[in-house]
């Protein structure tokens, strides 16, 4: 009986201290579209850095499955999790995740794949996109492009005045690939260049299926291809094997090949001379806001420019800006690109 009393005094003693100290164990849950891919992998280790002991994250991988991602979701909603983080698979999903979440009062923070403007909306409450701005990286990719063009006239190898282009694409309905392979080119015409696509493809953000499918254009288009755009580094990185295989990159044989993530191996081919440039879609920051957002909202608070670091616009999203790198200024990023 005296045994009994002292467990109960001491079980009673360790809630009363929890009680008082009106501390809870945060957890966010962060649903990513898929691990393997870099770009992912360095948001996944900001957040984990930005958490701290601050709260406890619960990562899941959807494997580029939407529906292995919607199980995963589910967890987090049926174990009550104070928020989530969300990297989408398919952006047509998340107006039915945002409905479970209102049904459960959970914040969602979504980051990087841009849900649809009716699906932000839907639930006026605690909904977030935290990302940038794809139709600008697109417009620096073509201003990089363009300015290369101009410079070199032997870029003109057909002498036509018309630049020939490829681009690699990353998904069918990704608003990342759609907004980047229109910007490129509406940069091209206003600078004043002539433009034709000779071919494009779906890579899936991939260096090894761009590789496949370079290797396949350069067999139909040979030559005739003058540039390529990549919806994404690693996707350019792929083009690159794929062209040094041609014998591109060695002695004069030279192809303008633009790129976007600012990745830390597309820096060292912009230092090696093979990738003409990229755009810093910055990792860190967009990481650091989301997680801020996913913090804030878990602690009961309304998000503000002031307690996220970040400016929110229309209060639902937080614009991270785009960079241009280029051997100029690659140098620079080098820091930023840890995270990649």
């Amino acid at each position: 009986m005296k045994k009994k009393f002292i467990t109960l005094f001491f079980c009673l003693l360790i809630a009363a201290s929890v009680f008082s100290s009106g501390k809870k164990e945060t957890v966010i849950g962060c649903a990513a579209y898929k691990y393997e891919d870099p770009f992912i992998s360095g948001m996944r280790a900001v957040i984990s850095e930005q958490a701290g002991d601050k709260a406890k994250i619960i990562f899941g991988d959807g494997l580029g499955l939407q529906l292995t991602q919607n199980d995963q979701l589910d967890e987090f909603f049926n174990d009550d999790v104070d928020s989530i983080i969300v990297n989408i698979v398919d952006r047509s999903a998340v107006g039915a995740v945002i409905k479970k979440a209102e049904k459960k009062d959970i914040p969602l923070v979504f980051i990087n794949r841009e849900p649809y403007p009716s699906d932000m909306y839907y639930w006026v409450g605690n909904v977030y996109y935290v990302g940038s701005i794809a139709s600008d990286s697109g417009y620096m990719q073509g201003q990089m492009v363009a300015e290369y063009w101009k410079s070199h006239p032997e870029a003109d190898i057909n002498n036509d005045g018309i630049l020939q282009y490829v681009i690699l694409k990353g998904e069918s309905g990704n608003q990342d690939s759609i907004q980047r392979s229109e910007y490129c080119i509406k940069a091209l015409s206003e600078e004043g260049i002539a433009s034709q696509k000779l071919d494009s493809g779906f890579a899936q953000w991939s260096r090894v299926k761009a590789q496949n499918i370079m290797t396949n254009m350069l067999s139909e288009y040979g030559d005739n291809i003058e540039a390529v755009f990549s919806n994404n580094d690693e996707m350019a990185l792929g083009a690159i094997d794929a062209l040094k295989i041609e014998g591109y990159f060695s002695e004069d044989k030279y192809i303008p090949v633009v790129g976007c993530d600012a990745s830390s191996t597309a820096l060292k081919a912009i230092q090696d001379g093979t990738l003409l440039g990229t755009v810093l879609n910055d990792s860190y920051n967009q990481a650091k806001a989301a997680f801020n957002l996913a913090y804030v909202m878990a602690s009961d608070e309304e998000p503000t420019s002031d307690n996220i670091g970040y400016t929110i616009t229309n209060n639902k999203y937080v614009w991270i800006p785009y960079e241009k790198v280029t051997k100029e200024n690659f140098m620079s990023f080098y820091a930023k690109s840890k995270t990649l």
